[in-house]
């Protein structure tokens, strides 16, 4: 199972410090992740996303996964995977799991002209340690979680549709 957490906060410093303290936090092993992402509006509304370059142990489906799940959340184009029938059935699936509509509309209310959000994949957290050295962020909270059969399905569905 995989953890979904996105942080919104007002101003894109404080994001930006709360997403360098996640990657440290994966760094003293509080948490695993699969997947991160900051997410910024600037002031024409506009969305900026930036990833790390690599994350350790995330294979390429959960790569496609967590571009796909980003794309979902904040409406930006799917990086490397064909749009499509196949993409329709995905987000379909997708739509079922954790990641539904009612999550999607929260996650969009976070984010105002000149907000940023950290979005955190995690297949593990220590989340009294993560709760923690997150705090002195503050922001607003969203969680969800993708169960280990719905991540099996959509990683499923991602390979076979990069192969068509």
């Amino acid at each position: 199972m995989s953890e979904l957490i996105v942080i919104g906060y007002d101003d894109q410093q404080t994001a930006t410090s709360a997403y360098n303290e996640v990657i440290g936090l994966q760094k003293d092993f509080v948490v695993q992740l699969t997947g991160l992402a900051l997410v910024q509006v600037d002031s024409a509304g506009k969305t900026h996303v930036e990833t790390p370059t690599k994350i350790v142990g995330v294979s390429a489906a959960s790569g496609a996964l967590w571009g796909m799940i980003i794309g979902l959340l904040f409406l930006v184009p799917f990086v490397g995977l064909a749009l499509g029938g196949a993409m329709g059935a995905l987000m379909g699936k997708l739509g079922k799991s954790g990641v539904n509509d009612e999550f999607r509309s929260q996650v969009k209310s976070l984010l105002k002209p000149g907000g940023a959000a950290v979005v955190v994949m995690a297949s593990k957290i220590t989340e009294d340690k993560f709760a923690d050295a997150m705090s002195k962020y503050g922001g607003t909270l969203l969680k969800t979680s993708l169960s280990e059969s719905d991540e099996k399905e959509l990683a499923h569905e991602l390979s076979e549709g990069a192969g068509a």
